[in-house]
């Protein structure tokens, strides 16, 4: 877990004292003594040759148990120390963690104790002697409290440290993430080489997706997103640090790129994605909270189909080179961007695919994408794996979005739903690939175009346009180009409608020449 070793990481310096601790309390937990070490002290040392104070390491074989001690006199009021040090297993010391001599009198006082250095404070407490009948001394036996306390206690405050120390550190982490600093790794360098200098912080997760979160955060004044995917998803990082890449894609409605960055070594690894943020978020967390007019679902969509047109068209000659046409594969309302004027930008190329000449387009393996927006043939597992399938895929998937919008427009006489999915009043939020392979493929449904749609114009033209972008037949789906055409002469038309030109509304929308279906597709 790059978590858990994010925390080792960090506490390594104490590691060496958790781990003491930890052994501690295990031996507590198994009747083993957990003396270490003790207080040493010899009055007699230059008799005896040994050193005359410090800290004695205990040692005994396996099954016997370690123990401090302590011996001193009290002549005249004064304490004496005569010797302190390691005891060998003796149970009279079992479970005492303090040194306490108990006779009343004696010549030489003597205590023993289990704990690390515990014999550094001794103490003389007599207990009152009971005489009783004749009977045969019984070994004493450990109290249940004292074995609970000492195995217990230790165990739960291991897991306390531990608790804390890893919110410590994600606390540490989120607040103060650290200045993107370029790698040696020999993956591809960030685009700015100024990016590694500036310092970046993470303030909030904005969304949460199948490769990463978005976090909103703060570069020197401006505030920016960013990607993080985690280093089992390198290869869509990747794939989306390539399509940012590419010559031309610098467009209003694809979103801007920043920078790219990988962080941290082996499998502590992050890799990062910086773009610009948009604080209205995802359509779908637009379209969630609010409703929208004509006017915003036509500026909306033109921005949208706009932006798709770009992707999928292949532009020579550009000042930075030539720019492929590129499919998206996973067109979705939470992949397209608002600004804050409601233009839209589309994001998230994880799964996208460069078509240039005489070049592999990569990996074009068929079923990828969210599987409610998948087109039929897709679902079916029977693509024709050129560019102008791939871009069919998309318009079918673009129509999708284009319902979404129309479901939640005031243009219409009719009641305004709440938000909901595509298909999903039919499959529910999460449906299986059978479940939309029965709906889309063997049922041959679509979300349903209300009746109240029909009597707005603009939406009524919208309708069409939708049911051509979702055709069962792939080969019969409209360009985006063609579908941006179609939106740009809408909104003409209806800007002419008035209250007194009902009638002519009827003839307008039956007669109303299309752009042609044929594209460049």
């Amino acid at each position: 877990d790059l978590c858990a070793e994010k925390l080792i990481d960090r506490w390594r310096p104490r590691g060496y004292f958790l781990t003491l601790y930890l052994f501690y309390s295990l031996g507590a937990i198994l009747g083993r003594s957990e003396t270490q070490k003790c207080i040493f002290y010899n009055a007699s040392w230059q008799k005896e040759k040994t050193n005359h104070n410090g800290t004695e390491t205990c040692y005994s074989e396996t099954d016997k148990r370690r123990h401090c001690f302590a011996t001193w006199k009290n002549v005249s009021g004064s304490i004496e120390i005569l010797k302190q040090g390691c005891w060998l297993d003796d149970i009279n010391c079992y479970d005492r963690n303090e040194c306490i001599e108990k006779k009343e009198n004696p010549d030489v006082f003597f205590c023993c104790c289990e704990g690390n250095d515990c014999n550094e404070k001794f103490i003389h407490l007599p207990e009152m002697e009971v005489t009783q009948p004749t009977s045969n001394p019984v070994s004493p036996r450990p109290p249940l409290f004292n074995t609970l306390l000492y195995s217990l206690v230790p165990i739960m405050g291991f897991a306390i440290i531990v608790l804390f120390s890893f919110w410590m550190y994600r606390h540490h982490k989120l607040a103060y993430p650290p200045v993107l600093v370029p790698t040696q790794d020999p993956g591809p360098p960030p685009p700015s080489p100024l990016l590694g200098l500036k310092p970046l912080q993470l303030l909030e997760v904005k969304a949460r997706g199948r490769f990463g979160c978005v976090w909103k955060a703060q570069l020197l004044h401006e505030t920016v997103a960013v990607k993080i995917f985690p280093l089992q998803d390198k290869l869509s990082w990747q794939n989306e640090y390539e399509i940012y890449s590419l010559p031309g894609m610098k467009h209003e409605n694809v979103l801007q790129f920043i920078g790219a960055e990988k962080r941290g070594t082996n499998l502590d690894t992050d890799l990062w994605l910086i773009s610009a943020f948009h604080e209205k978020g995802s359509l779908t967390d637009f379209l969630k909270a609010n409703v929208v007019s004509w006017n915003e679902l036509y500026h909306i969509a033109e921005t949208m189909a706009r932006g798709l047109a770009y992707l999928h068209e292949d532009i020579p000659g550009l000042k930075d080179g030539h720019k492929p046409a590129i499919a998206h594969r996973d067109i979705k309302s939470k992949n397209v961007l608002l600004k804050n004027n409601l233009t839209a930008c589309i994001a998230d190329f994880g799964l996208a695919l460069k078509f240039e000449a005489g070049k592999s387009a990569g990996d074009t393996h068929g079923q990828v994408g969210t599987r409610r927006y998948m087109a039929p043939e897709v679902l079916e597992g029977a693509i024709n794996f050129q560019r102008d399938a791939f871009l069919r895929i998309d318009m079918y998937a673009f129509g999708l979005v284009l319902w979404e919008l129309a479901a939640r427009c005031t243009a219409s006489d009719g009641p305004v739903d709440e938000y909901m999915l595509p298909f999903e009043e039919e499959v529910g939020q999460h449906p299986s690939l059978e479940d939309m392979q029965e709906i889309v493929v063997h049922k041959k449904k679509r979300p349903i175009l209300r009746e109240c749609w029909q009597k707005h114009a603009g939406l009524a033209m919208l309708c069409e346009t939708i049911e051509e972008c979702w055709d069962h037949d792939a080969e019969a789906r409209l360009s985006a180009g063609c579908v941006e055409e179609r939106i740009i002469q809408m909104q003409r038309l209806t800007n002419l409608i008035t209250t007194e030109d009902i009638v002519t509304v009827v003839t307008m929308v039956t007669n109303v020449d299309f752009p042609p279906k044929e594209s460049s597709l």
